[in-house]
């Protein structure tokens, strides 16, 4: 088993992030463009916690190069099954997803944590400006699963890493235009909305 783990500060507030969660596969991110659809399996809230509970199965055009395909079958469609919990009173989204397409071969389970970036407890120290601010955290476990030797398990494995980390990093940039997006469009329905009061 390979983990990629990546993190980073979005200079977005926890209610920013996760409200735009939900449009990261839209038009204005123009790098999830391998995505096909999103499907909403179930979703619920808890009226205890007051947890919103989502399930959805993604569906992704993937590039597996020719020989992949004729030699292990499949298609250049995949699907990946997502869980998600959004906390409103402790602020953190968690969403952990794993790959239904290839799982005989390769098993991929993603866990994304997104959580308001906590302001200092130091007045000393304190800065305003993180108080907006949402700390993300994501980790992928991979394993090859395929039999054989052990160097063929840990060649795929580290193969799987390295692409994965490529579109992670695409994933962010895309994600930060849908942030962007977001924060401009309904700045201008809120100001549309005072001119009309």
């Amino acid at each position: 088993m390979k983990v990629f783990s990546s993190s980073c500060t979005f200079d977005y507030s926890w209610e920013e992030v996760s409200t735009a969660n939900w449009r990261k596969y839209c038009p204005w991110n123009d790098k999830s463009t391998h995505v096909i659809a999103v499907d909403t399996l179930s979703r619920s809230v808890d009226p205890s916690t007051g947890i919103l509970r989502t399930e959805r199965l993604i569906t992704c055009s993937q590039t597996a190069p020719a020989w992949v395909l004729a030699l292990l079958g499949g298609s250049n469609t995949s699907h990946v099954h997502e869980v998600s919990t959004v906390d409103p009173h402790s602020k953190r989204v968690t969403m952990t997803s794993t790959n239904l397409s290839w799982s005989n071969v390769l098993k991929v389970r993603e866990t994304v944590v997104y959580e308001r970036d906590p302001p200092s407890t130091d007045s000393t120290i304190r800065e305003p400006e993180k108080d907006g601010k949402t700390h993300f955290k994501q980790e992928a476990k991979i394993t090859a699963l395929c039999g054989g030797w052990q160097k063929i398990r840990t060649k795929i494995e580290e193969a799987s890493v390295e692409r994965f980390g490529e579109n992670a990093r695409a994933g962010r940039e895309g994600f930060e235009t849908v942030l962007e997006m977001s924060r401009r469009v309904f700045g201008e329905e809120r100001d549309r909305e005072q001119q009309r009061a």
